[in-house]
């Protein structure tokens, strides 16, 4: 395994670029030992950085990246939040379903798709209720995602009895 030391010293370097040119090589890295950086990074005050991080830790896939991860689901900036969310979806982890299902209720649309797309994904039933719900939505988009969500867990569902 390569040494990623530099790397975790380029995520708290001067420029922006740099920093994010570390989380994306962390996360490509395939090396657990960046996760505590990557999750401290989620915290850096540069929206492009949370964001890389978070996909960084998608792509590493270890779920004790979860909570952290989380945590980015309130994030004000929605391409975090939206990361944040694809990186559950990758991990597949259902300790996210509830924060999850509160970013259906998020004013930004494209937040409400992702949450939707990987509440199907992850086929917990706690999220049918809200997911029905999300099918009044006013944009057909949202509509759409809920609907396939729906499906994704019901069908989950049936091969699982």
């Amino acid at each position: 395994m390569e040494d990623i030391t530099p790397l975790i010293t380029a995520l708290h370097g001067a420029t922006v670029q740099k920093r994010v040119a570390a989380a994306a090589a962390l996360g490509k890295s395939g090396n657990s030992a960046a996760i505590p950086a990557l999750i401290q990074a989620l915290s850096d005050p540069h929206w492009k950085i949370r964001q890389e991080s978070a996909q960084a830790l998608g792509r590493l896939g270890d779920d004790d990246a979860v909570p952290a991860l989380i945590s980015t689901l309130t994030d004000p900036e929605p391409v975090v939040q939206i990361a944040g969310i694809a990186a559950i979806g990758r991990i597949q982890d259902r300790r996210a379903t509830e924060a999850l299902v509160s970013c259906l209720k998020d004013t930004d649309d494209r937040v409400r798709i992702a949450s939707a797309a990987v509440l199907g994904k992850l086929g917990d039933h706690r999220a049918i209720r809200p997911l029905e719900e999300l099918g009044r939505d006013r944009f057909e988009e949202v509509r759409v995602a809920a609907a396939d969500a729906l499906r994704r867990i019901r069908k989950i569902s049936t091969k699982n009895t």
